[in-house]
C-alpha cells in the first residue's frame, strides 16, 4: 500500500524529494517507526528524518564484495511494487503533462492492485 506519494521534477535530488514526501506524513502514521532507503538517501536526510519526523531511516546498501544480482533486504519490496505498477499501461510512459495527473494515475493503479487482492478467489 502506498502511504505517501510525491512526483517531482527530475532536477530535484531524491534526498530533497524525500523531505517533500515525508513532511505531510508526520503525525498521520502513529505506528510508523522505521523507513528503509537506498544509498541515494544517505547523508543528512537520516538525521533530518530522526529530528523532524521521529522515525529511523535505515540505509540498505549493496555489499561491496559481491558481483551480479543481490537480493537486498527490504529493498525488494519497493522494487516489487514498482514492477506491479509497471503493468499498468498508462504508467509505462510519461504521458501526463501535469504532476497532479501523474500522481492521480499512480494512485488509480494502486487502487486497482488493492481491489484485485480484495476480490474473493474464484
Amino acid at each position: 500500500m502506498i502511504h505517501g506519494l510525491k512526483v517531482h521534477d527530475a532536477n530535484i535530488q531524491d534526498r530533497d524529494g524525500a523531505k517533500l514526501l515525508l513532511e505531510p506524513l508526520v503525525g498521520t502514521l502513529p505506528r510508523l517507526e522505521r523507513l528503509w532507503g537506498d544509498g541515494g538517501y544517505a547523508g543528512q536526510l537520516v538525521a533530518w528524518v530522526e529530528r523532524e519526523c521521529g522515525w529511523t531511516l535505515e540505509i540498505v546498501k549493496r555489499p561491496d564484495d559481491v558481483r551480479g544480482f543481490v537480493l537486498l533486504p527490504k529493498r525488494w519490496i519497493v522494487e516489487r511494487t514498482f514492477a506491479w505498477l509497471g503493468t499498468c499501461r498508462r504508467l509505462s510512459k510519461d504521458y501526463e503533462q501535469l504532476i497532479v495527473s501523474s500522481e492521480a494515475m499512480i494512485r488509480l493503479a494502486m487502487i486497482g492492485l488493492m481491489t484485485r487482492r480484495l476480490r474473493p478467489a474464484s
